[in-house]
């Protein structure tokens, strides 16, 4: 088991900046791959930006040049650096890591990030 817990969403209005953490605990050997997803209500969960073990990183062409995704591998926590925020990125971020013996990907809770206009 994997357990993950989101931090760093809040209010802030448009043009501004927020840094997610995602800390991972448990059996947290084996992790490859680490993402990060939002949703907002009514909508599907979207995919935001991942990062590799090795530290390759894709996003998705909305938060292209605006958002950073890091990893330290000796805290295990992953990070979003959000800037520039529009008011559409306003949604629930959610954290994944994804074990890659198993295949199986855990979630963390999400944490709440809304953009004023």
């Amino acid at each position: 088991q994997v357990q993950l817990v989101e931090s760093g969403g809040g209010l802030v209005q448009a043009g501004g900046s927020l840094r997610l953490s995602c800390a991972a605990s448990g059996s947290i050997l084996g992790i490859d791959y680490m993402e990060w997803y939002r949703q907002t209500p009514g909508k599907q969960r979207e995919f935001v930006a991942r990062v590799t073990s090795s530290g390759s990183t894709h996003y998705a062409d909305s938060v292209k040049g605006r958002f950073t995704i890091s990893r330290d591998n000796a805290k295990n926590t992953v990070y979003l650096q959000m800037d520039s925020l529009k008011p559409e990125d306003t949604a629930v971020y959610y954290c994944t890591a994804l074990i890659a013996i198993s295949g199986r990907k855990y979630w963390g809770p999400g944490t709440q990030v809304t953009v004023s206009s």
